[in-house]
């Protein structure tokens, strides 16, 4: 089963023999806290924000929020916390100077919660759902993990993305947002 979101109601998505996925927009203020403790772990490292603070965690995401090209989720299952979704139109990134963005793209970020997932197969419960969710308005998944997290890139693949080549994502250096230099691997899943 699965609801379609409105301004005030979160995207459900019940998937069988797993739970019930709820994503709902990042609410900076109220979030804040949790993200910063899950994105300054070291397995962390790939999200590119070991080392900030609360209040710049709120800042990001704040910052995030006010675009209407990148947006923010936070992902339970069964009403627990899980994982931090991202969503972002490719030509409205620095991703659309790697490779050739087509109509109806998304790109998103997925980063599971430190200690969330507890079972086999929790990943690619998760994914099952936030792929519904991407889907929805959209015909092409554009991901970019950092080229060294193998484990990421495997987890793609197991979902059923095809992989791209390997990339480098340009520096972003602007007053309101600085993201470094990244090597990355790009892969799709495009909706049946």
């Amino acid at each position: 089963m699965t609801t379609a979101p409105t301004p005030t109601t979160p995207y459900v998505h019940a998937v069988e023999g797993f739970g019930t996925v709820t994503v709902r927009p990042v609410d900076p203020d109220r979030d804040a806290v949790l993200l910063h403790g899950w994105v300054n772990e070291e397995r962390g490292r790939f999200w590119g924000m070991n080392g900030t603070t609360v209040e710049q965690v709120r800042e990001i995401y704040a910052h995030l929020d006010s675009l209407t090209t990148h947006h923010g989720f936070l992902v339970e299952l069964d009403g627990e916390p899980a994982a931090l979704f991202q969503t972002y139109e490719p030509g409205a990134d620095r991703v659309s100077e790697c490779y050739e963005v087509e109509d109806g793209d998304i790109g998103v970020h997925l980063f599971v919660a430190p200690g969330a997932a507890p079972r086999p197969g929790f990943t690619a419960g998760l994914l099952t759902a936030l792929i519904a969710f991407s889907l929805r308005e959209h015909t092409r998944i554009v991901v970019e993990p950092d080229a060294a997290n193998e484990k990421a890139i495997a987890r793609m693949e197991r979902a059923g993305f095809e992989l791209g080549p390997e990339v480098v994502l340009p520096e972003v250096d602007l007053p309101e947002v600085f993201i470094p230099e990244k090597k990355a691997r790009l892969a799709f899943f495009r909706r049946a």
